[in-house]
């Protein structure tokens, strides 16, 4: 099912609002609106004024533009280890980010049946038997 553009707008809102850690509140006091408004933007309920967005954005560190530029958002949030890893991982350093990726990366790379010897890429980066 295809969702609004107020909904994805407002998605793409909480999912920034979250990566930053900040609750409606901190983001409607920062914006100059109220917690219930941005509830209601996030949930694609409210239509918004572009002064509202424009300050949302600001709030957020973004350009309307970049704020308008959607991806689907809400499909993201249907996959909740997803959501929450990205959420995670967005908190984290450049580095550490990097760092993270390199394990991803080498898990989803490890096809090792049960009973198989583990290979030795599996050592060097720390997994050993703590599956």
């Amino acid at each position: 099912m295809s969702s609004s553009f107020a909904e994805q707008i407002g998605a793409k809102i909480r999912f920034l609002r979250k990566s930053k850690n900040w609750t409606q509140d901190q983001l409607a006091e920062i914006s100059g609106t109220t917690a219930s408004y941005i509830g209601q933007i996030e949930r694609g309920e409210k239509d918004f004024r572009i002064h509202t967005i424009e300050r949302i954005a600001k709030s957020l560190d973004m350009s309307v533009y970049d704020l308008f530029a959607t991806g689907n958002y809400n499909e993201l949030e249907k996959h909740k280890w997803v959501w929450s890893s990205i959420l995670l991982l967005m908190q984290q350093s450049e580095q550490k980010q990097y760092k993270i990726y390199r394990v991803i990366k080498e898990l989803a790379n490890f096809d090792v049946e049960p009973g198989e010897e583990r290979n030795s890429s599996s050592e060097s980066i720390g997994l050993g038997n703590h599956e």
